[in-house]
């Protein structure tokens, strides 16, 4: 059975799993270290907490992989936590759910490329310097690489992720083989030390670790992504995911605890973790360079989700509407130029830093979560299938968990500058708003959904400004009265200049010998202006309806631009913005190796309405 050419740029399982859940992978390099951090304050006996806290995002994640696979049965069209909160708690909520993965989705694309760089900085020192330079250089790469089309990326991704995932699980299946560490007892100052900090410092480790779970619900946003049947096959790449992420999360937790892993300044808890499985040989090696180009190419899952989001959130007339067109590849081009601009901005404002970055990272993604399950809540409260009450509860469960983890996250890294989110989410929920209320006033005066009058015959003018009598002015008149029967020639005269005025009597004579049928009008200036007297022209014509045709001469080469007096281009402006007449740019090319005397062909027209 032959396959389409649009189902051919689409993605299987394999090729989802690599384009939408690379940052969830990538972030096993992190996630287990930010809770090994916390929990080192309370001692070395509180690291040993590490595995059950792990279990409880092992536990999240199961919750988060359930009610994701009822999302993308639900919305098969994509949006993830926007499309099941503006169905089920209303429009503000599907805001903020779509103004904070839109966040955290630029936020995942700077925090990976940064991550990638600073791995690759710590093995090669000689290029901290250079790590801005090196970071916008691969997201150019990865920019470049998703205008190719998301199932083109997913392909190219496909060998890395798998040697990550492998390099890994050896390092589990390794270091659970290796003979076990000594087994450190719990003195009674570090048993008070935990019980001091008690379940704050749990709240805390497990709402760092959680940054583990950034990425779940990418596959849930672009399910149109999927070849056909792009539901089963989004589900699939959803369990899978789950199913990965926790068993990694849980191996190297439980590593940290047989080999006592503790913070270590410039090394890394899976650097420690990859020496002590495999020892500090090849393998190491393995491991350390598939994390630096996973976590650099981590960035693809919001390349593969925020366009979709963008496209939903265009339809739903929130952001402009130029992020629903998409390219020849099928990929929504102006959502990944945005993403990728954002980025920049943002890996250039924090130096390459991605410890700059990180705090701000997360925030966004749990607010979605929570949103998508309360939202779901809601759907089994109505829907009420078979185990309808067991479900609710699951979603009711995960939405307490992740309210509970968004809160901590936020106060344990306000002054770390997460206060920049707690501004720019409801900002950006301010800016779709009044981008919305733009379209629906646009809508009402051009009356959309309403059946209009009959249309009605207007009398209208076409004024063509001309510079002298040629063949261009001759295809410039010609086109007008195509338009229109009442064509009028215009021309600009300084009347304070001798020279210019006997220029004009020079054109004049031309003109009646020439004999068009079009009349020639003299427009005087005090001044050696081209644009006001022709504006001012078009303001006293009393005449409803009137067409300006500038023509201009279309170079062969790009060069050859910088030949022209680009006059056309300033009356256009001008004209624009001071009337309300509708301004035609008639372009005619002209080629080199024409004969002298063949008619240069109109190559295009752009019209615009001041």
């Amino acid at each position: 059975m032959s396959v389409s050419a649009d189902e051919r740029h689409r993605l299987g399982v394999i090729g989802g799993l690599a384009a939408l859940s690379l940052d969830a992978m990538a972030s096993v390099a992190y996630g287990p270290e930010a809770i090994v951090l916390v929990l080192a304050l309370g001692g070395a006996s509180a690291i040993g907490l590490t595995l059950p806290v792990t279990l409880a995002i092992a536990g999240l994640l199961l919750v988060l992989v359930l009610s994701y696979r009822q999302v993308i049965a639900a919305f098969p069209d994509g949006g993830g936590s926007y499309g099941v909160a503006k169905k089920y708690l209303g429009r503000r909520a599907s805001l903020v759910a779509g103004a904070s993965l839109v966040i955290d989705y630029v936020l995942n694309v700077a925090v990976s490329v940064a991550a990638g760089v600073a791995a690759l900085a710590s093995a090669v020192p000689g290029l901290y310097g250079y790590r801005v330079w090196i970071a916008l250089a691969v997201l150019a790469l990865v920019t470049a690489v998703n205008l190719k089309g998301v199932a083109h990326s997913a392909r190219m991704f496909i060998v890395p992720t798998a040697v990550f995932v492998a390099a890994i699980l050896t390092v589990i299946l390794a270091g659970l083989l290796r003979g076990e560490a000594a087994v450190t007892t719990t003195s009674a100052e570090q048993a008070g030390q935990i019980h001091a900090l008690g379940i704050l410092l749990l709240l805390k480790a497990f709402a760092n670790g959680c940054a583990a779970l950034t990425g779940v619900e990418a596959i849930a946003n672009a399910v149109p992504s999927f070849r056909k049947p792009r539901v089963i096959r989004a589900q699939r790449a959803e369990v899978v995911l789950g199913v990965l992420l926790a068993t990694m999360l849980i191996g190297l937790a439980v590593l940290i605890k047989k080999f006592e892993i503790k913070p270590v300044e410039g090394v890394t808890v899976l650097s420690q973790l990859a020496d002590a499985s495999l020892g500090h040989g090849f393998g190491y090696y393995v491991v350390q360079f598939s994390t630096v180009i996973l976590l650099a190419l981590a960035a693809n899952t919001s390349y593969g989700g925020l366009p979709v989001l963008a496209q939903l959130l265009a339809k739903d007339h929130y952001v402009p509407h130029v992020f629903k067109l998409r390219g020849q590849r099928q990929v929504y081009r102006y959502g990944i130029g945005f993403l990728t601009l954002v980025s920049a901005v943002l890996l250039i404002g924090a130096r390459g830093d991605m410890n700059t970055l990180v705090p701000l990272f997360a925030i966004g993604v749990f607010v979605g979560f929570t949103l998508s399950q309360a939202g779901m809540v809601r759907h089994w409260w109505h829907a009420r299938p078979a185990g309808w009450r067991f479900k609710l509860a699951l979603n009711g469960f995960g939405a307490i968990l992740t309210g509970v983890a968004a809160v901590v996250v936020t106060a344990s890294k306000f002054t770390d500058g997460a206060w920049l989110i707690v501004i720019a989410l409801p900002v950006l929920v301010v800016v779709m708003q009044a981008v919305q209320r733009n379209y629906r006033r646009i809508g009402e005066r051009l009356e959309l959904g309403r059946v209009p009058d009959r249309p009605e015959a207007r009398r209208s003018r076409v004024v063509v400004p001309v510079n002298g009598v040629s063949k261009l002015t001759r295809d410039a008149l010609s086109v007008a009265s195509g338009l229109g029967h009442d064509v009028v020639a215009v021309h600009a005269v300084n009347a304070s200049d001798p020279d210019d005025v006997r220029a004009f009597n020079r054109l004049l004579t031309d003109w009646e010998r020439w004999n068009p049928g079009v009349p020639l009008v003299a427009l005087a200036d005090d001044r050696r202006r081209l644009t006001d007297p022709i504006v001012r022209y078009i303001k006293h014509t009393e005449i409803e309806t009137v067409f300006v045709l500038i023509p201009e001469v279309e170079p062969e080469h790009l060069w050859q631009r910088l030949l022209q007096n680009h006059r056309g281009a300033l009356l256009a402006h001008a004209l624009r913005r001071d009337t309300n007449a509708i301004v035609c740019r008639l372009r005619f090319r002209i080629r080199a190796n024409e004969p002298a005397l063949a008619d240069p062909a109109p190559t295009l027209v752009t019209i615009s309405q001041g």
